[in-house]
């Protein structure tokens, strides 16, 4: 059947895609200029541009192609002026919903550079073909790549960007491999012999690269947590994994399996013991210094006489700022600030008061007990806590939630301090010794 051009409306459309798999396609200002001269040579009435960078790889992924398709399909324009097939489609998906449109009737034309497709069974045919073979093209190209990265594997060469001490190299050949970096090779094998000879930690490496001035390719330091992969990485002693696979490298290794294995215990972390010991003030406040959070630790010291005194010690964990010079402060120091500081403090007083009505509870069973549930018993229990609708309580209440707050802080165990602690929804600071309200 002979389409009538005057009756139909055509949509221009034009894709370049943004994945490197389409380097020799022609750009979108090519081919615009070319449908532009067809349209201009056949007297094609074109209602729309569209033009996008997309890759057609995916099904439904392109927001300009699913525009076009809904507006055929709501009768805007009723055909497609494009460059070629594949422009149109990679994938079976979008093909299948442009001969949809074609079988209603809705779209009656495609027209490239070089055929015209009509609403008829065979061109129709011939089109599905063209754009099964983009789509084939697509997968091959895709088996092709999986079976180059395999080939390097299994010749010794590490897909990818070499790690820091290396560098990528092609070949007249064009054959790529991986060799040392002359620049920065001997200082991270330095590296990991100070970890494995000199008992060096991850931020005493730190430390000595940046004394070196040592940087990456980009010229940026290392982080902490480079140092850390860089030293955990099998690449250096001449193995690495792609995959699921071990594969011995063709490259020159920076270390021995000794050396290598020797590193891997010094970094070797202690597992968390389940008694560890409870530090309630460690999330009360944040470093005024660098902002990162607060640990805490015990120290122990013998007396003359041959006690031993224990000394809690707060200070900043220097994850943040590894160089932080905030100083420690003693856990007797930290709660005086903390009591001088209550009256200022903002209090969840609907969270201390379930605490405090707990509290009295178990008081009160324990004196039941105690007087073998005698009718005199005397009810302590301040306030009925299903009472208590609203954060709102009178100032006897308040000042009676202080002292609890109080007694607690000075006398309680770290369980219960942490407890108690969780009702404060002022923000705190450590900054120079000193606990800040900020």
């Amino acid at each position: 059947m002979k389409t009538n051009e005057n009756t139909i409306q055509y949509c221009l459309y034009a894709r370049k895609s943004s994945e490197s798999d389409e380097k020799q396609a022609m750009s979108i200002d090519g081919q615009l200029r070319e449908m532009e001269e067809l349209a201009k040579r056949e007297r094609i009435e074109v209602v729309e541009v569209i033009t996008e960078s997309h890759s057609a790889k995916e099904t439904g992924q392109r927001d300009k192609f699913n525009y076009m398709v809904e507006n055929i399909a709501q009768g805007k324009y009723n055909a497609i002026i494009t460059w070629a097939p594949d422009r149109i489609s990679r994938n079976a998906g979008d093909l299948g919903r442009i001969v949809d449109l074609m079988d209603q009737g809705k779209l009656l034309c495609i027209k490239t550079h070089s055929q015209t497709f009509s609403n008829n069974p065979n061109e129709k045919f011939l089109l599905m073909i063209l754009c099964s073979q983009a789509k084939l093209e697509n997968d091959n190209r895709g088996i092709n790549v999986k079976r180059g990265l395999k080939n390097k594997c299994s010749i010794g060469i590490r897909p990818g960007v070499a790690p820091i001490g290396y560098i990528n190299t092609i070949k007249a050949n064009r054959i790529a491999t991986v060799d040392l970096d002359p620049e920065r090779a001997e200082i991270i094998r330095e590296m990991f012999y100070k970890v494995a000879n000199q008992g060096f930690s991850g931020r005493m490496i730190k430390r000595w690269l940046d004394s070196e001035g040592f940087k990456t390719r980009n010229n940026c330091g290392l982080t902490l947590g480079r140092i850390y992969a860089t030293l955990n990485n099998p690449f250096y002693y001449g193995e690495f994994k792609y995959g699921t696979k071990w594969y011995k490298g063709s490259h020159k290794p920076l270390v021995t399996k000794y050396i290598y294995d020797k590193v891997q215990i010094q970094l070797e972390v202690v597992p968390r013991q389940w008694n560890k010991q409870v530090f309630p003030f460690k999330k009360l406040c944040k470093c005024g210094s660098c902002g990162g959070s607060v640990t805490a630790e015990v120290k122990y010291r013998r007396t003359k006489k041959g006690m031993i005194n224990t000394h809690i010690y707060y200070h900043c964990n220097r994850i943040r700022d590894y160089k932080c010079k905030e100083p420690y402060i003693t856990e007797e120091e930290l709660i005086k600030q903390l009591i001088i500081l209550l009256p200022e403090l903002k209090l969840d007083t609907k969270y201390l008061w379930q605490e405090f009505d707990e509290e009295i509870r178990r008081l009160n069973h324990l004196k039941g007990i105690i007087y073998n549930h005698q009718e005199a018993n005397i009810q302590l229990t301040p306030h009925n806590i299903n009472m208590l609708k609203s954060d709102e309580l009178s100032q006897e209440e308040y000042l009676m939630l202080q002292g609890y707050f109080l007694h607690i802080l000075q006398f309680g165990t770290p369980e219960e301090r942490l407890k108690i602690l969780a009702g404060i929804n002022s923000k705190l600071e450590l900054k120079n010794r000193q606990l800040l309200l900020i």
